[in-house]
């Protein structure tokens, strides 16, 4: 139904209610001439005349009466729904649809739940993480989060922190191997590699090389999909990888492992929020995104400095000097 015949109806049962078009037309926020109009418009529209009008008062024509009984539940009806789709676009509660990509992200999106359910606990999170890029629509998603932005149109992608790829190994393999000191000696060192699990495909290491991203193919002593694991292979010893800064940096920190030829470090891209328009949100969603960009942008907890890669750099290759 166009619009304008829901709001001549609407005109004509206040009308009918108040018994007076300039009350209906106050009601409703319209002004006379425009209530006078809307009703004029429905009866030209339905071919019958719904009042008898005098200067001083209205009253239903049998036609009138007859429409009204028909159109009133109908017209309750459809009120109340609208009512209830406006309430639920404003109240922070209801289900939430979220998808990520399992490596990289699995790490960052427990503290962001934990943090926003603690907020919102009305609100029912339905997490989906999958490194396959998915289809927004037939996903229903709400809310998605990428490493890089989205292509799918209409969607709109905000930065959240840039993804540093950093070459590491644990104190104990560099005592018991030494540390390389080019990319080129790495083909003389035990590595590990990822393979993705949407395409299935090995990639190859990302590093930096004169200003220029590059990629650089290493013979794996390890082949993993998941970046939990190689870290875990990583910290014990086994191999040298290149890990994420999500991955790398309390390790790093805490002296666990040790950064390698930081000057390579790459972070050709970043971990993004997506959402579609913000205008036609419901609550929860613009909530669950302004939490994500409050305790994810720009996040320290993932992004090491320059400053401090270099010096633990530094330290960890004199440990293992004085240890081997």
């Amino acid at each position: 139904m166009p619009i304008n015949e829901l709001r001549s109806i609407a005109t004509f049962v206040k009308t009918a209610e108040l018994g007076s078009l300039r009350q209906a037309a106050t009601a409703q926020g319209m002004t006379p001439q425009a209530a006078s109009q809307a009703l004029a418009q429905l009866e030209r529209h339905l071919g019958v005349r719904l009042f008898h009008r005098t200067t001083r008062s209205m009253s239903l024509t049998d036609a009138g009466r007859q429409f009204l009984e028909a159109a009133q539940p109908a017209l309750i009806g459809m009120q109340r729904a609208l009512s209830i789709a406006r309430r639920s676009q404003e109240e922070i509660a209801g289900p939430l649809r979220i998808v990520g990509p399992h490596s990289v992200f699995g790490a960052v999106i427990w503290p962001l739940l934990d943090a926003f359910c603690r907020r919102y606990p009305e609100v029912q999170p339905d997490v989906h993480l999958d490194d396959r890029i998915g289809n927004w629509v037939e996903d229903r998603v709400d809310v998605g989060f990428r490493i890089g932005p989205s292509a799918a149109e209409g969607v709109i992608a905000r930065k959240l922190f840039s993804l540093q790829l950093i070459i590491c190994a644990a104190p104990s393999y560099l005592s018991q191997h030494g540390a390389p000191g080019t990319l080129s000696a790495l083909a003389e060192h035990r590595c590990s590699i990822f393979r993705s699990s949407g395409s299935g495909q090995v990639l190859p290491w990302f590093v930096r090389v004169g200003g220029d991203l590059t990629e650089l193919h290493v013979t794996p002593t390890l082949t993993v999909n998941d970046e939990a694991l190689e870290t875990e292979a990583v910290l014990a010893g086994h191999v040298i990888g290149l890990l994420t800064g999500v991955a790398a940096a309390p390790h790093i920190r805490s002296g666990r492992l040790v950064p390698l030829m930081v000057e390579h470090m790459a972070d050709k891209s970043g971990v993004f929020v997506y959402y579609g328009s913000r205008a036609a949100q419901p609550a929860r969603v613009r909530a669950f995104i302004d939490v994500a960009i409050e305790l994810l942008a720009d996040n320290p907890a993932y992004v090491l400095t320059t400053e401090e890669l270099e010096g633990a750099e530094l330290r960890g290759r004199e440990a293992a000097r004085r240890i081997g």
